[in-house]
């Protein structure tokens, strides 16, 4: 049997305020928060809270037979928290359904994982504690910031734990290979690899309301026809996008909403099913390996990371943001870490994009600047900014061979106490075994004992009893 499986990923940035060169020394908070608190707000309106109650409405109409999967960044979620808490509300209700799949990602919607194991194990690790926290989830497949992946990144994923990983179906990697398949990675051959299908995916995103389209309208009975009519052997149809599709990119007025509840019923007629990436991955063996040696995502034509680091700007942005990032682990100050995530945001490169392309709209869509340079010379004042709050603390006059020094014996010291607290752990384990059996052989002993000792008592009264007779 064919199968859907549906990602709808959920993310909005805090949106940085007008910082001057100025400022810097003198402002040290840096969001535009009546900005935020409008593009939250209306979104949640607009798109993600009646595309949640859709959802909702199609896996109690289909008695189950309905799942998906939701990935939501830390950033997002602390946003809705503060503004839309209701919204929260609706995931929490989709959580319980049990239908519905919750994916690990970074918590800062970072590039962290380009440039920074460590940052980006700890983002992911944050964000895992967020989601068990809020809706009592563990997630067991992953997705990075934009769908990036590569080769470098699979065995960091692996060793988190996860069993799978989400990426783009891009075709300069896959050629003549289709992306409705599950593959193995191949530097971490028991991480799964699933695909997106970028056409099917994008025909709802981007096309589904462009009236100059040749397919258009498309209807929920044409679009499980397409997917029904697929080569037989292929197994699965990943379909990610944007949960913001469903009434911001795609208006309510178009009938976005009333195609996606209709799918169910159709795909139930055709005989296809819907199941989450966790179920695809239990029930699908892969069909081979799959080696991406350099960095694969699922923004533009190009597929790759250019996006966010296709021009000098950016480049310069991005290294200057990580080179204090071994400082800022460092410190304890929670004000100087929340601005840390919130920096890391992948937008604030997105929006120094410079690429004339047919998706240059998609780059200034919800970008709050005029253009990329405006973005550039305002994100770099902030930083500038916060990199004097991060020297107060921990200097920049100290080397860095110094710096890795102190890490060092900071991660040894970690390392150390760990060893020590496993092995108190074995050992309180092995006292309670040792006190167990020690009470085990007590009453065994006490057990044996008594039938003798009733013996004793039962050979001591027929004695008594004889002597008694002879004595008459």
């Amino acid at each position: 049997m064919k199968a859907i499986s549906f990602y709808f990923q959920i993310h909005q940035p805090v949106r940085l305020k007008r910082y001057r060169f100025f400022d810097i020394g003198n402002d040290h908070y840096y969001y535009d928060d009546f900005l935020n608190e409008d593009i939250i707000t209306r979104i949640a309106e607009r798109a993600y809270i009646p595309a949640a109650q859709t959802l909702l409405k199609m896996i109690e109409e289909s008695k189950g037979a309905f799942r998906c999967a939701i990935s939501i960044t830390g950033t997002a979620i602390e946003q809705f928290e503060q503004h839309v808490p209701e919204f929260i509300d609706l995931l929490k209700r989709l959580a319980d359904t049990g239908k519905v799949e919750f994916l690990a990602e970074t918590y800062a919607h970072s590039l962290a994982s380009l440039t920074d194991t460590e940052e980006f194990v700890e983002q992911v690790r944050a964000h895992d504690e967020k989601l068990n926290t809020l809706f009592g989830v563990k997630p067991k497949v992953f997705r990075n910031t934009e769908l990036i992946y590569s080769d470098d990144i699979a065995p960091v994923v692996y060793s988190m734990g996860y069993k799978g990983v989400i990426t783009e179906g891009a075709k300069h990697i896959l050629g003549w290979k289709s992306p409705n398949y599950v593959y193995a990675a191949a530097t971490a051959p028991k991480l799964k690899i699933l695909l997106k299908n970028a056409k099917l995916s994008d025909d709802i995103s981007f096309r589904f309301g462009d009236t100059s389209w040749d397919a258009y309208p498309l209807t929920a009975d044409k679009y499980i026809d397409w997917i029904a009519n697929t080569p037989k052997e292929e197994q699965v149809v990943n379909l990610s996008m944007g949960l913001e599709t469903f009434g911001e990119l795609q208006s309510q007025q178009t009938g976005i909403l009333q195609f996606l509840a209709a799918l169910p019923r159709f795909a139930a007629e055709r005989g296809i099913e819907f199941c989450t990436p966790s179920e695809v991955i239990a029930k699908l063996k892969p069909v081979g390996e799959l080696s991406i040696p350099t960095p694969i995502s699922w923004a533009d034509e190009a597929r790759d990371t250019s996006a966010w680091l296709g021009n000098k700007l950016q480049n310069e942005a991005f290294n200057k943001l990580y080179s204090v990032a071994e400082r800022v682990r460092l410190c304890e100050d929670r004000r100087l870490k929340q601005d840390w995530n919130y920096l890391q945001a992948s937008d604030h490169l997105f929006y120094m994009s410079t690429k004339h392309l047919a998706d240059g709209e998609v780059h200034s869509h919800f970008s709050p600047y005029e253009t990329p340079f405006q973005a550039f010379t305002n994100y770099m004042n902030v930083l500038a900014d916060f990199i004097v709050r991060v020297e107060e603390q921990y200097p920049l006059s100290i080397e860095n061979e110094e710096l890795n020094s102190l890490l060092t014996t900071i991660r040894n010291q970690a390392r150390e106490i760990e060893t020590l607290n496993k092995e108190v752990t074995s050992m309180r384990q092995n006292i309670e075994h040792y006190n167990e059996e020690h009470l085990l052989r007590e009453k065994a002993s006490a057990d044996k004992s008594e039938p003798k000792a009733e013996k004793k008592t039962a050979r001591k009264t027929t004695a008594r009893k004889t002597k008694t007779k002879k004595a008459e």
